[in-house]
């Protein structure tokens, strides 16, 4: 008998030890949408080369708010990595704006940055280049093949906490110490 789905939106996937691909080792992945036909997510903990003045220049947006000029741009994922993606507190949404909690919403409008720009965009933000994907019934057999821990998503964790300190922090979310895991599998 076959399990009933049930989506991840709104859910951490944490990469195991052993995942080798160079795309997601050591991420955090952030689930906006998750179907019978597959999944999207956003990687949290990876900071690109990229800040928002630089995004802006190349979008020929002014920036009106100059906290914000430092602020760094996510490596999202390797799927449409040209495509910039706004995860953001619901607080502010657009036309476009796909809600994903009722505190979370990911937006992918140019005037969602030209907002933000402006110091008239979201409490929290997060701007990112790509995203991350899977087909249908990939991320399960990822997850049943060990790939990936899972918990709930933690506002805290997504909006608040220091890129380099969310891997630990997540996994702090389920009370586990990646430390004093195994890259090995077995059965006893």
């Amino acid at each position: 008998m076959k399990n009933a789905f049930e989506s991840l939106k709104n859910h951490f996937l944490i990469s195991m030890p052993q995942l080798n691909d160079p795309n997601f080792q050591q991420t955090v992945t952030y689930i906006c949408e998750h179907t019978a036909e597959g999944a999207m997510g956003i990687i949290i903990n990876r900071p690109s080369k990229i800040d928002f003045t630089e995004l802006a220049n190349h979008l020929g947006i002014q920036i009106n708010t100059p906290h914000l000029a430092n602020e760094p741009i996510y490596s999202g994922g390797p799927v449409e990595s040209e495509r910039g993606f706004i995860l953001h507190t619901s607080d502010k949404t657009w036309v476009n704006t796909l809600p994903v909690t009722e505190e979370v919403a990911l937006s992918a409008a140019l005037e969602t940055l030209e907002n933000i720009a402006h110091g008239e965009g979201p409490e929290s933000f997060l701007i990112s280049l790509g995203c991350a994907g899977w087909t249908a019934g990939q991320l399960e057999e990822e997850i049943s093949n060990n790939v990936w821990l899972v918990c709930e998503a933690d506002l805290d964790v997504l909006f608040n906490t220091p890129s380099d300190l969310q891997f630990s922090a997540a996994t702090k979310v389920l009370g586990i110490d990646m430390n004093y895991l195994s890259s090995d599998v077995g059965h006893c």
